[in-house]
């Protein structure tokens, strides 16, 4: 059981210290977004002039901060959860569903994190359209969504996993 608490442990401060580097750095992407599209819509509409690159600009901020705020919404439970049936079934059971769907998460999280990988690397053979970058640093917003995520789905499995522990020690 110790074991388990000082995993839990390191993924909190690891996810606790990732939460708030990811919110910071995600309003600043936000804000470099908006102004963007007001550009963008200023120089179209008032100047009839419009800039090529704006819009690709603010495509790529709005997918890194998806990409950066998408763990810690995971952590809290931020995300639509349909949880009719973990509600309706005994607890001990809703415990092993809860569980098998994290081990399920993890899983999943670690097949994608290798493919953003792959995807990251392939990246580097094209180039945005706007402005000359590779597209590949776009593509990592994907590499640092799933491995964030993978931490925070392990940190939410192995809670599971220990609250079903504690529920048979105390049975």
């Amino acid at each position: 059981m110790q074991i388990i608490n000082s995993l839990i442990a390191s993924l909190e401060w690891l996810n606790e210290r990732y939460t708030r580097f990811s919110f910071g750095l995600a309003w600043i992407l936000v804000s470099f977004m908006v102004a963007a599209i007001l550009l963008q819509v200023f120089m179209r509409y008032v100047l009839n002039n419009a800039l090529p690159w704006p819009e690709e600009a603010a495509r790529a901020l709005m997918i890194w901060m998806m990409g950066l705020v998408a763990a810690p919404a995971l952590r809290r439970g931020d995300f639509v959860a349909i949880t009719l049936l973990p509600d309706s079934l005994p607890r001990l059971l809703s415990k092993l569903l809860q569980l098998a769907l994290g081990i399920i998460s993890v899983v999943i999280l670690i097949m994608l994190a290798d493919m953003s990988i792959n995807f990251f690397e392939r990246g580097f053979r094209t180039r945005a359209a706007s402005f000359n970058m590779p597209r590949a640093w776009v593509y990592l917003a994907m590499c640092v969504c799933y491995f964030s995520m993978l931490f925070a789905a392990l940190e939410l499995a192995l809670k599971h996993f220990r609250s079903l522990l504690v529920g048979a020690e105390k049975a």
